[in-house]
């Protein structure tokens, strides 16, 4: 059962009425997370713009899902790991690289770079060094993809928050 009621853009008030009115004309509907996220305007409102900005970022789709699916293995975020497999799988990821990112690597020593990255910024990121960000620009990598790690990771870290304090779940199968 959730811990936070889901609100509507009939039971919301202020700023949040009016981003779900936006997002509900938009799409139809909202999921559960951001049904609940309308109790705060400002961490619907923060959650909507950073989601949009990572949109932009320059890593591509393939490797930033796989960087989601290990952080949300390490937080727990039933909800977002199971997205972010299906968002992956959609990108056209392969069920073996989906299955390493969920252990924290990839067969591609670059993406592995980037993951072991994702997951450096969300469990300890005093531990990250000149030199593993050295190692990173060997793989190609320049100061955007790098700073785009950290918003990913972070976009990450507020949805699984979210879903486990607000005590979002994923949908039971049909049975």
């Amino acid at each position: 059962m959730p811990r936070l009621a889901s609100l509507t853009p009939t039971t919301a008030v202020g700023a949040s009425k009016d981003l779900l009115a936006e997002l509900v004309n938009r799409h139809g509907q909202v999921g559960d997370m951001v049904a609940a996220m309308a109790h705060s305007p400002a961490v619907l409102g923060g959650y909507l713009q950073l989601s949009r900005a990572m949109k932009r970022a320059k890593l591509s789709r393939k490797i930033t899902e796989r960087i989601s699916i290990a952080v949300q293995v390490q937080q727990g975020c039933a909800v977002c790991l199971e997205a972010h497999v299906a968002a992956a799988h959609a990108n056209g990821v392969e069920a073996d690289e989906i299955e390493r990112a969920r252990a924290g690597t990839s067969a591609d020593p670059a993406i592995a770079a980037m993951i072991d990255l994702g997951l450096r910024v969300y469990r300890e990121p005093a531990s990250i060094s000149d030199e593993h960000i050295a190692g990173l620009r060997a793989h190609g990598y320049g100061d955007r993809e790098i700073a785009d790690v950290v918003g990913i990771v972070a976009l990450n870290v507020l949805t699984g928050a979210f879903n486990l304090v607000a005590g979002v779940k994923p949908d039971e199968p049909d049975r």
